[in-house]
């Protein structure tokens, strides 16, 4: 018999529950994937607070890796005993198997475990869309990235390294810093005890950068700002801190005719074409070794409470899986 974590009211990570679930046979368009690891995501608490709305009950988690056990009537793209991987909706991946819609799935090449994909997915393909479609890096740019070790922080570094852009990634410890910097961070600024805008202008002599990439949103917010230089571009793409505060456009102007975007994933993969290109670049990256995914936390479904209480908390470091 299938589990599955759902929730049935939004709240702390208590509401949470391990429970049996009926899983069923695929419809037309749609696969029963059994899941060999689970991906653990910042997002997943957005959900589970009401942050990001959904109807209740709910399944937990939009990542996961597995193997396909059967497929609807007239499915082509999939047959089962394929592998593959997803990120996006509905809910529901924080469970043993599912049936799910196809058209959200993405085939995994063999060279790369499914624990790696779980831990990846969604984080890769947010990096490949930060760094190959928001803005056109060039090699010698220099950017300011938040939380750089973090998930997605340790693989935008790498990937940027590959592009020749040099990073000043903000962290908010010593031991922080050493993972940034183990990832190829140039310049790591530690929050809690320097002035983040200040060092920016000090290691660009004076001028800023042309982009910050900022997941942490609600207390970052102004500082990301300040550090910009002349006509560049804030990326918002996460809140862990809370969302950010209304745009003054004045301010914009006052600071040097400053852009704000805050792009979200599912805009960046809706097109099968464009998710395909994103995933191919990220899986050969990987699967040669040019990009490394460390796997820092390993939890079991049923602890899924435990998971989301060391992950708001900041005890979890880099990336987390749920194994099966």
């Amino acid at each position: 018999m299938a589990q599955a974590v759902r929730f049935y009211e939004t709240g702390g990570p208590e509401v949470l529950r391990w429970e049996t679930a009926e899983v069923g046979e695929p419809g037309p368009g749609e696969v029963r994937i059994r899941h060999e690891a689970v991906g653990l995501n910042f997002a997943d608490t957005y959900f589970r607070t009401g942050l990001y709305p959904s109807a209740l009950p709910a399944g937990m988690g939009v990542e996961a890796a597995g193997v396909i056990e059967a497929v609807g009537a007239g499915l082509t793209d999939f047959r089962p005993g394929d592998r593959v991987t997803y990120t996006g909706s509905p809910l529901g991946a924080y469970s043993t198997e599912r049936v799910m819609p196809a058209e959200h799935l993405i085939r995994l090449p063999e060279e790369i475990p499914f624990e790696t994909a779980a831990s990846m997915t969604m984080r890769g393909l947010t990096t490949a869309y930060l760094l190959r479609r928001i803005h056109p890096l060039r090699a010698g740019d220099t950017v300011l990235l938040h939380a750089a070790a973090g998930g997605v922080g340790s693989l935008f570094t790498q990937w940027a390294k590959l592009l020749g852009v040099t990073v000043i990634g903000t962290v908010s410890s010593e031991a922080k810093a050493e993972i940034a910097r183990a990832n190829g961070c140039d310049h790591v600024v530690i929050y809690t005890r320097e002035d983040v805008a200040e060092r920016v202008r000090e290691i660009t002599d004076g001028k800023g950068v042309p982009v910050v990439y900022d997941s942490i949103g609600k207390t970052t917010y102004q500082s990301s700002l300040d550090s910009l230089a002349r006509r560049g571009l804030l990326v918002c793409f996460g809140t862990a801190s809370g969302p950010v505060p209304p745009i003054d456009a004045m301010q914009l102007v006052v600071k040097g005719s400053l852009f704000v975007t805050r792009p979200a994933l599912a805009d960046y993969i809706a097109d099968p074409a464009e998710r395909a290109e994103l995933a191919g670049e990220l899986f050969s990256h990987v699967a040669a070794g040019r990009i490394r995914v460390d796997i820092n936390q390993r939890y079991v479904l049923p602890d899924a409470e435990q998971a989301h209480r060391d992950l708001e908390s900041g005890r979890s470091v880099g990336t987390s899986v749920f194994v099966l």
